[in-house]
C-alpha cells in the first residue's frame, strides 16, 4: 500500500499539485480541494487496475489529469515505479515512467522499451519531477493511443550512466483507461 501512496503522490507532483499543501485539519473545508481522490477505472482484476488522477493547476479553473499504472514489483527493480499517461497543454499526451530513486535533473537517460509480441524501440528521454519521472518523447505517445493498447506488457530499462533500472508494467485495461483520460483532458 505504501508502494501506491508514494506513486499517488508521485503523479499528483508531475501534475503540479505536490507543492501545494492541503490544510490537514479541514482537507477541504476552506478551499476546493486540490488533489481528487484516486479512482479505480478499470477493476477485473488487480493487475488491470489503472488509477486516474485530477489534480488542479496553479492557474484558476487549470487542471490536469492522468492515468497511473503501477509496475509488477514480482519482475521489476525495487526503483522502478510504474508508467504515467498524461494529458498536456494544446491536447498532447505525455507518458512517463515513474522511479522511486530519482537521476539528475538534467540527464538525460536511454530508455529501452520492450512490447510483448510488438518489437523493442530505445529513445533518448529527459527527466520530470525533480529526476523522479522520466518524460519520453513525443511518438511515444502514439504508442499509448494504439500498439500499446493490444500489448499485453511493456518491459522498460531505464539507463543513465552506470545506473540501471529495469521494470514490468502490464498494460491490461489500458483501452479503456486512456479513453477515459481522453474524455477529461481539457476539463
Amino acid at each position: 500500500m505504501s508502494g501506491l501512496l508514494l506513486f499517488a503522490f508521485l503523479a499528483a507532483s508531475l501534475l503540479g499539485a505536490a507543492d501545494r499543501p492541503l490544510d490537514r485539519a479541514t482537507p477541504c473545508a476552506r478551499s476546493p480541494c486540490r488533489v481528487a481522490p484516486i479512482v479505480e477505472v478499470a477493476t477485473t482484476a488487480p493487475s488491470s487496475v489503472w488509477k486516474f488522477s485530477r489534480t488542479q493547476g496553479t492557474k484558476d479553473g487549470e487542471s490536469f489529469a492522468a492515468i497511473m499504472k503501477t509496475a509488477d514489483t514480482t519482475q521489476s527493480d525495487p526503483d522502478f515505479a510504474g508508467l504515467i499517461v498524461r494529458c498536456a497543454p494544446k491536447g498532447k499526451i505525455d507518458v512517463l515512467v515513474a522511479l522511486i530513486r530519482p537521476f539528475p535533473p538534467r540527464s538525460h537517460p536511454k530508455v529501452t522499451i520492450a512490447a510483448s509480441g510488438a518489437g523493442t524501440l530505445t529513445i533518448d528521454a529527459s527527466m520530470a519531477a525533480a529526476g523522479a519521472a522520466v518524460l519520453l518523447p513525443d511518438e511515444v505517445s502514439a504508442f499509448a493511443a494504439g500498439k500499446w493498447q493490444a500489448t499485453a506488457s511493456l518491459s522498460i530499462v531505464v539507463k543513465e550512466s552506470d545506473s540501471e533500472i529495469k521494470g514490468l508494467v502490464a498494460l491490461n485495461g489500458l483501452r479503456e483507461a486512456y479513453h477515459s483520460l481522453l474524455a477529461n483532458c481539457g476539463q
